[in-house]
C-alpha cells in the first residue's frame, strides 16, 4: 500500500533502497543495482530537465565541484488541526538545545527532557515528543529535520522523516564527493528521487501510475522539489523568548469552549496575545530590553469550561435528555455556550465554576514557581466576558493577610500540615488514606479546593470521598463565618432594604450578609432560601487565591450590568478589592456585552471613557478627521451665534444723547473695553478647558485613577457597527492596543517607561 507524504507530514519510515558503502568502495558502480537511472526512470522522467517544466529551477552548477559540508539540522514540531498537518520550526535557541541533547541521548542513553518555548513545553528528545506543561494537550511529534519537499499544490515545504533524510544526505554526500550526479534513489512505495545536481533534486511518482492514468503530458503528476537544509526553504524561524520573566498574568475565558470567530480555544488565543506582547516589547521597550531592564510577561490560560461540562458534573447528559431534537446545531450551541451564563447563576454549578477557576490559578501559580524558581515578580489576572465577572466575585471575597487562615502564606505554595491531616482522618476513621494524600502534598486547605473527581483519581472510594469533602468544607466554612462578620461593613454600598422617605427617595446602607449553606458536594441539592443578598452573589464558599493580584484587567466585561441586575445602584467610592489595588475595564465601543463601571462610582458627572492610544503612537486617522470636523462645526456654530447676538444687541440697544468727549478719552475707553473683552474671552476659554478636562475622583477600585478604557474602532468597523458587533466582543485576544495597555500598566509599576513609537 502506498504511503504519501501528506498523510503523516512525511514519507513512510522505510528508508530508500541504496547502499552507500558499496558506492564508496566501487565508485563506478551505479546507485541502483539492477539498472542505471536512465533505464529505470520512465521516458517522461528521463526527458525532464530544469528548462522543460515550470517545477524545475534553472540553476548553473560550478565547473569545479564544491566541497561537501555537513547539513545543519533544525528541529520542527507537528501541529494537526481540522485534518490538516503543518510542521513549525522551533526557535534557533530551542533547536540548538535539542540538538545538543540529541547527542547526549544517543541510541542507548536515558531520556532527556528539554524545556522549550518559554518553558511552556517539554520535549522528550529520545521519544521525539513534545508535551504541554500548563494545560491539557496531547503530545505532538518532534523531528530533527534536514531534507524538505514541496509539490506544486503545497504552500510550504514539509520535512522528511529522519531515516529518509539520513538516506538522502548519504546519497548527496556520495554525489558531492565523487562528483557523480543523475543518481537515483528508490523508495519502497515506488517513488523515485533523482539527484540532478547539487541544487536540483526531484522526487517522481511511480512509473506505472503515470503510464496508466494520464492522457496527455500536461496531466502528468508533477514531481516534487526537494531542498536540503532549513536555510534553503522559505520558512520563518521564530525569535527566542527572553528567559527572564518580569510578570505573570492568568487569563480566564468567558462562555463556551471557543474564544473567537475561528472557534479557537483559550490556549490558542492566549498564545496569540503572548506573541503580540513579545512583538510590542521588542518595538516599544527596545532599549530597555537591550539594557536588561525588561524581560517578558508570561500569559497562562485558565480553562474552566471543560470541568463544568465534564463527566464529574454530568450536566451535559442531564441537559441533553430534555433538549428538543429540532435545530440540533443551534441547540448544541445554546447548551454548550449560552447556558454557561445560567450555570453561573445556579448555586450548584457556580460553586463548581469558582472552585475550578481558583484551583486552576493556584495550581498554575505553584507549577510556574517550581519551574521558575528565580521569579520574584508580581501576578495579575485577566477575565474576558463572563470570566471577568467570575474574577470580580472571587476578588470581592478575598481576605487580607491579617484575616488569612493560620498556616497559609500568600504567594507561596501551601505546605503540608501532617498532624492536622492525620488527626482529621483518624477522627473520620479513614487513616488508611493518609499516605495517599500526603503523597500529593495535600492538607486541609488543599482538600477544601478539591472536587470529587480529584479524590477519585487518587483511588479513594465514593464513601470516604464524601466524608472527607463534607468534613473539610464544614471546618473551613465555620471559620469563614467568624472572619466574614468582622468585615461586614467593608464592602460595596448596596440597598439591603428599600425604605421610601417623604420625597420618594430610596435609602441605602452597608450590608454584606455572609450566609453560607453549602457544605456538601458541589453537585448536591440546594436550599434556595439561602442567598447572599448583599450584592446578589450566590451563597457559596469562595476559595482563596495563593497570592495577591497586582492588577485585574476586564475585557468586554458585563460586570456593571450584573451588579445592576443584582440590585446594586451605586459603588462606594472608598471600596477596593481586599487584595487587588488596580482594576481596568477595557472594552470595544461596539461590544454588545461590555458595560461601564465609572457611572456606578461617579454619579455627579458624565465622564467619557479614556481612549486607548493606538499602538503606533497616534489616534486612528478617521477618528482624527471626525474630531476635526466636530471642532470645525462647533467653531462655525459659535461664530454664527456670536455674530447674531452682536447684531441683535446693536439693534435692541437704546440710542442716547451723549456729551461730546475728547478723542483721547474715547480711545482710552475703547482700549479699556477691548482689554476687558480679551480678558473675558481668556477667562471663558480657561473655564471651557477646565470643563473639558475635569479633575474628578473615580473611587479607589483603581487607586483613584480612571477605570473605563475604550479601544479605537477600525475604519471599516465605523461603517456599520452592527456588522462587527460579535467580532468586537472577541477582538481582544488579537488587539495590539489592548496588549500595549497591559504592558504599560505592568512596566510603569516597575519603573520602566514606554518608548514612543513612530507612527
Amino acid at each position: 500500500m502506498s504511503h504519501s507524504p501528506g498523510e503523516e507530514g512525511g514519507l513512510a519510515p522505510a528508508a530508500p533502497n541504496v547502499n552507500t558503502q558499496d558506492l564508496f568502495d566501487n565508485p563506478s558502480k551505479p546507485v541502483a543495482t539492477e539498472k542505471t537511472p536512465e533505464d529505470q526512470v520512465s521516458p517522461a522522467v528521463d526527458e525532464v530537465s530544469p528548462s522543460s517544466t515550470s517545477s524545475f529551477e534553472t540553476l548553473e552548477t560550478d565547473s569545479v565541484p564544491a566541497p561537501y559540508h555537513e547539513v545543519l539540522p533544525h528541529w520542527f514540531f507537528c501541529r494537526r488541526a481540522d485534518d490538516t498537518t503543518s510542521w513549525l520550526p522551533f526557535s534557533s535557541e530551542d533547536s540548538d538545545k535539542l540538538e545538543k541533547a540529541c547527542y547526549t541521548v544517543g541510541d542507548q542513553g536515558d531520556e532527556v527532557v528539554i524545556a522549550v518555548e518559554g518553558e511552556r513545553y517539554d520535549v522528550h528528545v529520545k521519544e521525539r515528543k513534545r508535551y504541554a506543561v500548563y494545560w491539557e494537550q496531547g503530545p505532538t511529534e518532534v523531528r530533527r529535520c534536514t531534507w524538505f519537499y514541496k509539490g506544486d499544490k503545497d504552500t510550504r515545504f514539509m520535512p522528511y522523516p529522519e531515516d529518509i533524510s539520513k538516506s538522502l544526505e548519504e546519497a548527496y554526500k556520495i554525489a558531492m564527493t565523487l562528483d557523480k550526479w543523475k543518481s537515483k534513489l528508490e523508495f519502497p512505495n515506488g517513488e523515485t528521487v533523482i539527484l540532478h545536481n547539487p541544487k536540483l533534486v526531484m522526487q517522481y511518482q511511480p512509473i506505472g501510475l503515470q503510464d496508466e492514468w494520464v492522457s496527455s503530458p500536461s496531466e502528468q503528476t508533477r514531481p516534487r522539489t526537494l531542498k536540503r537544509g532549513v536555510n534553503n526553504i522559505s520558512v520563518e524561524i521564530p525569535d527566542g523568548e527572553p528567559e527572564k520573566v518580569d510578570h505573570l498574568v492568568f487569563m480566564v475565558h468567558g462562555i463556551g469552549p471557543a474564544c473567537d470567530l475561528r472557534f479557537r480555544s483559550i490556549i490558542q488565543c492566549v498564545n496569540d496575545f503572548r506573541s503580540a506582547s513579545l512583538s510590542l516589547l521588542a518595538s516599544h521597550y527596545k532599549h530597555a530590553q537591550q539594557d536588561g531592564q525588561v524581560g517578558r510577561v508570561e500569559f497562562l490560560p485558565v480553562n474552566w469550561h471543560s470541568a463544568l461540562h465534564g463527566d464529574a458534573t454530568g450536566v451535559d447528559e442531564d441537559i441533553q435528555r430534555i433538549t428538543l431534537p429540532s435545530i440540533s446545531r443551534l441547540r448544541h450551541f445554546t447548551n454548550d455556550t449560552l447556558l454557561d451564563l445560567f450555570f453561573y447563576n445556579s448555586p450548584t454549578y457556580c460553586q463548581t465554576i469558582v472552585d475550578t477557576v481558583a484551583s486552576e490559578i493556584n495550581t498554575l501559580h505553584t507549577l510556574f514557581k517550581q519551574r521558575h524558581s528565580e521569579f520574584s515578580g508580581a501576578v495579575s489576572v485577566v477575565g474576558h466576558s463572563l470570566g471577568s465577572l467570575i474574577l470580580f466575585d472571587l476578588l470581592t471575597n478575598q481576605r487580607t493577610g491579617s484575616e488569612s487562615r493560620e498556616g497559609v502564606s500568600h504567594g507561596e505554595p501551601l505546605l503540608l500540615n501532617s498532624n492536622t491531616l492525620q488527626q482529621t482522618l483518624t477522627r473520620l476513621g479513614l487513616q488508611q488514606y493518609l499516605n495517599t494524600l500526603q503523597a500529593e502534598n495535600l492538607d486541609l486547605e488543599s482538600l477544601a479546593l478539591c472536587q470529587d473527581g480529584d479524590l477519585k483519581d487518587l483511588g479513594i472510594p465514593l464513601g470516604p470521598r464524601k466524608k472527607i469533602l463534607n468534613y473539610v468544607r464544614k471546618k473551613w466554612l465555620s471559620e469563614d463565618f467568624k472572619t466574614a462578620a468582622v468585615h461586614q461593613q467593608e464592602g460595596l454600598q448596596v440597598p439591603p432594604q428599600v425604605d421610601a422617605d417623604h420625597d420618594g427617595n430610596q435609602s441605602s446602607g452597608f450590608m454584606q450578609q455572609f450566609q453560607f449553606h453549602r457544605a456538601q458536594s458541589v453537585t448536591s441539592a440546594v436550599d434556595y432560601e439561602y442567598f447572599n443578598v448583599g450584592i446578589g452573589q450566590i451563597s457559596i464558599d469562595y476559595p482563596q487565591l495563593a497570592f495577591h493580584p497586582q492588577t485585574f484587567f476586564a475585557f468586554g466585561s458585563p460586570i456593571g450590568m450584573f451588579l445592576t441586575v443584582r440590585g446594586l445602584k451605586h459603588i462606594d467610592p472608598n471600596y477596593a478589592f481586599p487584595t487587588c489595588k488596580s482594576f481596568y475595564n477595557i472594552y470595544h465601543p461596539y461590544d454588545p456585552v461590555a458595560y461601564r463601571i465609572e457611572p456606578m462610582l461617579v454619579t455627579e458627572a458624565d465622564l467619557e471613557p479614556m481612549l486607548i492610544p493606538h499602538h503606533k503612537g497616534r489616534k486612528r486617522m478617521h477618528l482624527e478627521l471626525k474630531d476635526s470636523l466636530t471642532r470645525m462645526s462647533m467653531d462655525l456654530k459659535n461664530n454664527v451665534l456670536g455674530s447674531l447676538r452682536t447684531a441683535w444687541q446693536s439693534f435692541s440697544r437704546p440710542v442716547a444723547a451723549l456729551p461730546p468727549v475728547d478723542e483721547g478719552d474715547t480711545s482710552k475707553d475703547r482700549d479699556s473695553q477691548d482689554t476687558q473683552g480679551v480678558c473675558d474671552e481668556a477667562e471663558s476659554s480657561v473655564s471651557a478647558d477646565q470643563t473639558e478636562h475635569p479633575q474628578i475622583q473615580v473611587g479607589m477600585l483603581n487607586g483613584g485613577r480612571r477605570i473605563d478604557y475604550v479601544l479605537q474602532e477600525k475604519p471599516i468597523e465605523s461603517f456599520n457597527e452592527y456588522l462587527f458587533a460579535i467580532q468586537s466582543h472577541l477582538c481582544y485576544w488579537e488587539s495590539e492596543d489592548t496588549a500595549l495597555l497591559l504592558l504599560k500598566e505592568i512596566y510603569d509599576k516597575l519603573g520602566v517607561a514606554i518608548e514612543q513609537s513612530q507612527p
